[in-house]
């Protein structure tokens, strides 16, 4: 069954920064995040996940990911995850 992942990072070297995304291999993309190769985030290396996700349908984690980058999604955020 493939599966979709929405997941949080957390810098390992500043606790405050976190980035959400989405992927359908999470030991990939955390790796590419880790080597400096996404401009949103290679200032702030290295990163640990902090909350993954796991999705069947890929629409939903799409949006389960957008709500998360919305004001209210990073206040659930915050709060639960």
């Amino acid at each position: 069954m493939k599966c979709y992942y929405v997941y949080i990072l957390q810098s390992e070297n500043d606790s405050e920064r976190f980035y959400t995304g989405f992927t359908d291999d999470i030991e990939s993309r955390l790796r590419t995040h880790n080597q400096g190769k996404c401009k949103h985030t290679s200032k702030y290396i290295p990163w640990k996940i902090k909350t993954a996700v796991a999705f069947t349908n890929r629409k939903k984690a799409l949006e389960f990911e957008q709500y998360l980058k919305s004001a209210s999604g990073r206040a659930f955020a915050k709060k639960r995850l």
